[in-house]
């Protein structure tokens, strides 16, 4: 291929996977990149709105569990079907098979289209889903001890230790999620420590596009 032709080929973005456990911070941290100019494409938030009234993975899931996992207003209840998802390990995986393709491509439509420098791109799951899988040039781990994780959501949700336990049970351990990591953030402590820990890594990145 010739330089004048490779001229012609759009800009790939570079992209970044930020994950960590519940309660890890994960969204205060993807904000201050945010402040600092990165694009952020969240899949919680992709999630949201799929599973909202309307959302285009609605008819999916009731056709699969019925309306008892539906509100009244016909988003999906995520406490009730996360309830059923613990309780029955099949029900979980049939909604990740409704959930996950979809969630894939609107992301990869927005990453495209990302004005910013770099893309954060949040995934909770990330280790969980496969790691890498060349989707990401970076992978950046919010970190904290469990004991931080568990305190934090006991605050925020009232959920009982037991089941925070159960949540943490299901998702990586803080170990397997270190050793997918190229870079860490340590946010077991202060969050006036986060700032000077995001401005270095955004330098970083905003330097690699």
């Amino acid at each position: 291929m010739t330089a004048a032709a490779d001229a012609t080929l759009p800009r790939r973005p570079f992209v970044v996977g930020l994950t960590g456990g519940i309660g890890s911070g994960k969204s205060t941290v993807a904000e201050l990149f945010a402040a600092r100019g990165a694009s952020i494409v969240d899949t919680d938030a992709i999630a949201h709105e799929l599973t909202a009234a309307g959302g285009a993975a609605i008819d999916a899931i009731r056709m699969r569990f019925g309306d008892a996992v539906l509100r009244a207003d016909g988003a999906l209840d995520r406490d009730a079907m996360r309830a059923r998802a613990f309780d029955d390990p099949s029900a979980r995986s049939a909604l990740e098979a409704i959930l996950h393709p979809m969630i894939r491509a609107e992301s990869q439509r927005r990453i495209a289209d990302a004005p910013g420098p770099y893309v954060m791109h949040v995934v909770p799951l990330l280790v969980e889903s496969g790691g890498r899988s060349g989707r990401f040039d970076r992978v950046l781990v919010v970190d904290c001890p469990v004991s931080v994780q568990i305190a934090r959501v006991q605050q925020r949700s009232g959920l009982s230790a037991a089941r925070i336990e159960s949540i943490l049970a299901a998702q990586a351990s803080r170990e397997q999620r270190l050793a997918a990591a190229d870079d860490v953030i340590d946010n077991g402590g202060d969050a006036e420590a986060l700032p000077a820990q995001v401005d270095a890594l955004h330098r970083r990145y905003a330097a690699a596009r």
